[in-house]
């Protein structure tokens, strides 16, 4: 769960400390005070997308530091193991630093990380449920995404969409095959070619290299053996050689030092510099000796430069890049090979949509067990939030020959009268009717997730009185297992949390800010009376307030 959350600098919040208890919180405070702002920046302390003008005003970066206890089970321990990024008594620490220019950093328990490492945590750690989440159910995807997500069926559909993909594409390449085998052969013939004279050639880059040295030292054969000669005659054969002049004064030297050990180090350095000198002779007569003028084999390396540079003309590519173009030439003459062959490409078609069936009729049938749990499951809690005799059903529509999601789309239906045909989610429920039925399956689906902490960004929208009350009941009988936050403005729900903080706006300095502080029970009871009442607050008010929070008013 979320322990606690720092914040620096960010759109109207200059220091900003919380800690947070397991169960549920709620957060009120009048609108406009920077309720979701406290929601916005741990949602980037999770991986979110970053903007500079989150960074409040007159301010170089905002820093969000938010810290988890470490799950005792599940797959985030294996994941930071992994990752070398091992988690230190029992909590993770992540921390997002968004500079006014716009460019962000990420450390995950103190090491730099990239943002999608941060959000895979952040995943794991928390789902933030937005305040529009319910408007995301009128689309045909995202209702198809939630059936998936609610039935841990991800994996399973993400494996089906690539055997999908990759039947498509075997479909588009026998039908391409079969329209344009013509024009396919010439290029076939063509390629065929290139990939002959380019093997004729037998060139590679290890050769070029080693063609353009001897090259080199060819050319400046007879400098070369002039200048061993004159090396060879200053070294040893001329008159001032520098080798008999070195082992004499070696000579000189050793027997002076027989008389004065001071000379030894002088002794010692002459005799380093009379081997060096003895073993470059040795091999300055060996480089002579294989020295040779070669007129010959000059003129041959010479054609077969020539021979490669027409050839890399011709391609219009560096002679380096021969052997690559040969490649590519190869890959594609085979892959044309395959495609004048429709028969060979049908059966591999066939093939790829065997393979795509026997994922995707897996998962058809898993996704039409999810569907009919979660569809009675829905249906019960709209009956609790003022929708009696309401129904609402996940339809499962079969798409012949199969797509990227599978054997089927789904279609939410709903009907607010027993009486009355289910009909489209997006066509029959009005606002208050979808913010009621977004909120029913978001906490449903809550149920099940596998995320230690829940917030909520004003899902309640949209709804009042009794079914108020309820959603404030189902809120806190989902915190008994989980954390639970919302942001919310509502009396009714507000009154059913574990714990309060009110989000308030203050000026210092001539500057806007926000500030937030978490409730004792009287202070509890003003808020409450606040969001029941308004601007005149009146003791009748306040008692009312008490008495939705179990609480004595006060004298």
């Amino acid at each position: 769960m979320l322990r606690h959350l720092s914040i620096r600098d960010f759109v109207i919040v200059d220091r900003l400390e919380l800690e947070f208890a397991a169960g549920f919180g709620a957060l009120t405070g009048e609108t406009g005070a920077g309720k979701s702002i406290l929601l916005d920046a741990l949602g980037l302390a999770l991986g979110g997308k970053a903007e500079a003008g989150v960074v409040r005003t007159g301010q170089a970066r905002a820093e969000i530091v938010a810290e988890f206890d470490l799950p005792a089970d599940g797959p985030l321990r294996a994941w930071l193991a992994d990752q070398q990024l091992d988690a230190e008594e029992g909590s993770v620490m992540l921390r997002r630093v968004i500079e006014s220019g716009g460019r962000s950093k990420a450390w995950l328990n103190g090491s730099p990380v990239v943002l999608a490492q941060l959000r895979i945590v952040g995943n794991m750690l928390a789902d933030i449920h937005g305040q529009h989440a319910h408007h995301a159910l009128l689309r045909t995807d995202a209702q198809l995404a939630l059936v998936d997500a609610h039935g841990g069926l991800k994996a399973q559909a993400q494996l089906v969409a690539e055997r999908y993909r990759a039947w498509a594409a075997l479909r588009r390449a026998r039908e391409a095959a079969e329209e344009g085998a013509s024009s396919t052969e010439r290029e076939r013939e063509l390629l065929g070619w290139q990939v002959t004279e380019l093997r004729e050639l037998a060139f590679d880059t290890d050769e070029w290299q080693h063609l353009n040295l001897e090259q080199t030292r060819l050319a400046h054969a007879a400098g070369l053996i002039d200048g061993a000669a004159e090396a060879l005659d200053s070294l040893a054969d001329g008159e001032y050689a520098v080798v008999p002049q070195v082992e004499r004064l070696l000579a000189r030297v050793a027997g002076m030092a027989q008389h004065d050990a001071q000379l030894a180090d002088v002794q010692e350095l002459l005799a380093g510099a009379s081997i060096q000198l003895d073993e470059a002779l040795h091999a300055m007569r060996r480089y002579r000796d294989r020295l040779d003028v070669d007129p010959a084999r000059l003129a041959e390396i010479d054609q077969r430069i020539q021979v490669v540079m027409a050839m890399a003309r011709k391609y219009r590519v560096s002679p380096e890049a021969l052997p690559e173009v040969l490649a590519e030439s190869v890959g594609r003459l085979e892959r044309l090979t395959r495609q004048t062959d429709p028969e060979a490409l049908a059966r591999e078609e066939a093939q790829a949509r065997d393979a795509f069936m026997a994922q995707a009729r897996p998962l058809s049938a898993a996704r039409k067990a999810v569907a009919a749990e979660l569809s009675a499951a829905v249906t019960e809690a709209m009956q609790s939030l003022a929708m009696g005799g309401a129904r609402f059903e996940i339809a499962l529509r079969p798409v012949e020959e199969g797509c990227a999601s599978g054997l089927e789309g789904v279609e939410f239906l709903v009907t607010a009268n027993a009486s009355q045909p289910l009909r489209p989610l997006a066509r029959v429920a009005s606002g208050g009717e979808l913010s009621r039925i977004g909120l029913a399956i978001q906490v449903i689906t809550s149920r099940n997730a596998s995320t230690p902490t829940l917030i909520f960004d004003e899902v309640d929208v949209g709804i009042g009185g009794r079914v108020a009350e309820i959603v404030g009941r189902m809120l806190h009988q989902l915190g008994v297992d989980r954390q639970v936050l919302c942001v919310t403005h509502l009396p009714q729900v507000a009154a059913r949390a574990d714990a309060q903080w009110n989000i308030a706006k203050e000026t210092r300095d001539g500057e806007t800010l926000s500030r937030v502080r978490r409730l004792d029970d009287g202070e509890r009871i003003d808020e409450i009376a606040r969001m029941l009442g308004g601007v005149n607050i009146t003791d009748t008010t306040r008692r009312h307030a008490a008495e939705m929070l179990g609480l004595s008013a006060p004298a």
